[in-house]
């Protein structure tokens, strides 16, 4: 589960995940402002990710010493048995999504919805892009479902899993 008292803060999605082969320290910042807008005054951290052979560089504020939620998607998902690995976050703004079938990557993002509506269309698209049948895959969310939002997701998924 997320830390209690400002958990906004763990939902960066200023962060790109990179194959180990093509990351290089010296060059994080401008490997992460190619795929994110980021403020002057963020810094730039990385974490590698051993399991997929990557490397995760994120932005946060200055001082703040924490791990971005998309960090706890990809551990998770190494976790996961099943043939398809679905791992998600709503924060009520933004869904963070990871998506692996067996070892291969197949997502690693995050996606602005307003409402869990929205969180749904870009769940659905990811996995028709995939071709993965949610009827036959277990979804597993980090963040708090309602109960409305858990019994919406099971008219799809075989299975959702709160962790």
């Amino acid at each position: 589960m997320p830390e209690t008292g400002n958990s906004s803060r763990l939902f960066i999605y200023k962060c790109a995940l990179v194959p180990a082969q093509f990351f290089e320290p010296s060059s994080a910042r401008a490997m992460l402002v190619e795929t994110a807008v980021i403020d002057d005054a963020d810094e730039v951290s990385y974490v590698g990710v051993p399991y997929y052979d990557a490397v995760l560089i994120y932005a946060h504020r200055a001082g703040e010493d924490f791990l971005p939620e998309m960090y706890h998607l990809l551990r998770l998902s190494e976790k996961i048995e099943e043939h398809n690995r679905i791992a998600a976050s709503y924060d009520g703004d933004r869904l963070y999504l990871v998506v692996v079938q067996d070892r291969e990557m197949k997502l690693c993002n995050s996606f602005r919805a307003p409402d869990f509506t929205t969180a749904e269309y870009f769940l659905f698209m990811a996995l028709k892009k995939f071709q993965m049948n949610p009827e036959v895959s277990d979804i597993y969310f980090r963040t708090p479902l309602t109960e409305d939002q858990r019994l919406s997701l099971f008219q799809y998924f075989r299975s959702v899993e709160q962790v």
